[in-house]
Parts: C-alpha cells; structure tokens; sequence
C-alpha cells in the first residue's frame, strides 16, 4: 500500500470536497463550503496519494470542548485499503478532549459505534415541494441580514452546543442564500435560511418557538414550485408533522451520534431542522 500524504484542506480542496458528496448523494449547498472554511481553517484533512487527493474527512473545532466530524469520505476506487481510516484516526487527534458529533450514514452506524459513538436521534430528510399555506398573523418576517449580528449569533447559542460566529455571519449572506427571522411580539422567535444545491434547495437551520412560526418561516423562505429538502430531528414531532403537513416525504435518513461526552444541552424542542450533516 503507498503512503497516503494528509494534509490540511486548501480552498480548492473544498471545492473537491464538495464535489465528492454531492458524488455520493448527500447534495451539498453550492456555496457551503465557502462558510465551512470559516469555521475552522485547519479542521479540514486530505488524503493524497502520489500528489493526488483520494480521501477526506473534517473535524471542525468549536469552543473548547465540542467538535463535529464530517465528510468522511474515500474514493470508490481506493476502498478497503485503510486510507479513510487514516483520515479518521487524523481528525480524532484534532478533536481529541472534546464531544464530538456526526451524522452517520445506515451502512456505517455500527463502526461508529465500535469507536465509542452511541446514537441520540435521527435526522430524516423530507424532501419535494412545499405545499405553503398562510402565514399567521402576528408574526413578521424580516431578512436575517437587517437584525443586529450578536441577536442572531445568540438566538443561534439556544440551539447550537458552541459559538459559531465565523461561520454564521457568512451562512446568512452568502450567494444563493436567503435568511429570513421571524419576530413576534418584539421579538426574535425564529430563523431559517435556504441555499440552493445541484437538485433544488436545501433548508438549514430552521429554528422557531412553535410550529406555527417555523410554518411562516418556511413559507417564507421557499419560493413558488421550488423543490426542496430539510433535514428534521424525528425527537421532535411538531417538526416532523410540519414537514409532512408540507407535503414533503423522506427520502434519507441518518444518526446523529456523539462520543466523547452526553449528547449537547440544547433547546431541541426548537430545531425544526438542522443546519447541515457536515458541520452540524
């Protein structure tokens, strides 16, 4: 077997990586790696062979105790040679001291489970084009852009187990990306943003007080006959009931697992869906 060279992710790296998911099915924002950098520059490992990239996988740092693992990926053409192992075993020493997270994939559960991670919910993706209702009244829907950062950054902290400032001020504006907040009664009581993918729209995070607001929010976001997709937590039923009240159906389906420590304390009965399986 050659030696496999791992080194940090460069932007065009990214670039490559993204590519490589949306290869694998999990479409990928078009402009998400571009936040993802943000997050934690150096949390992003390639695996190259004679110069050429044929693995990754990411171990984004965040705060000083929780991390999340993702893009855990190889080449079809050099699996079973133990190169995505060296990546794992890679990223695990960048996390290492921390809780660390991923969603995992059906097919690969078990062996996350052997290296210590025990499942805490699924996230179900439903997918298809939203059947929108009204929006109820009471509740103003304003561009996430328009309201002062730190109130967005520490709405997202009910959510969200650390500080992701870097990444969030660049998830709100980046190209393609429309982010809506939701007020009612003077205050912020929901937030969503869509991002365009190669098949349609994903939508992540997408916060609220009550399904009623993450309905508007939702509504809001999604313009007419737009195919999109959420990835919702099946611990929270006012969440599932909303996607199917959508019309939107599952159509994948992984877990969220945690090693390291319990899974984060976080306003769980808020997430209407999460903001991505790569970065958490």
């Amino acid at each position: 077997m050659s030696e496999l060279e791992i080194l940090a992710a460069s932007a065009a790296d990214l670039l490559t990586m993204r590519r490589w998911a949306a290869d694998e099915g999990w479409d990928p924002g078009r402009s998400d790696v571009l936040a993802f950098g943000a997050a934690d520059p150096s949390g992003f490992l390639v695996g190259r062979l004679n110069g050429e990239p044929i693995a990754c996988c990411s171990g984004v740092r965040y705060g000083t105790d929780y991390g999340f693992l993702g893009f855990y990926i190889a080449r079809p053409e050099v699996r079973g040679h133990g190169y995505g192992i060296q990546l794992w075993n890679a990223v695990m020493d960048h996390l290492v001291g921390r809780t660390v997270g991923l969603d995992g994939v059906v097919d690969q559960q078990e062996n996350y489970q052997k290296s210590g991670f025990q499942r805490a919910l699924n996230h179900v993706r439903y997918s298809g084009v939203p059947a929108v209702g009204e929006t109820p009244g009471g509740v103003e829907l304003v561009d996430a852009r328009s309201v002062p950062f730190r109130q967005l950054a520490e709405y997202d902290r009910r959510f969200f187990p650390a500080e992701r400032d870097a990444f969030l001020s660049l998830w709100v504006n980046l190209p393609g990306h429309r982010s809506l907040v939701a007020i009612q009664d003077g205050r912020l009581a929901g937030f969503g943003v869509l991002r365009p993918t190669d098949s349609g729209s994903r939508v992540g995070p997408l916060y609220a007080a009550s399904d009623e607001i993450a309905s508007a929010v939702l509504a809001g976001l999604v313009g007419p006959g737009e195919e999109v997709a959420i990835d919702v937590p099946d611990v929270n039923a006012p969440a599932v009931r909303l996607a199917e009240r959508f019309g939107l159906v599952p159509t994948f389906e992984c877990a969220r697992m945690y090693a390291g420590g319990p899974a984060p304390d976080v306003d769980q009965a808020g997430i209407f869906a999460t903001t991505t399986l790569e970065l958490g």
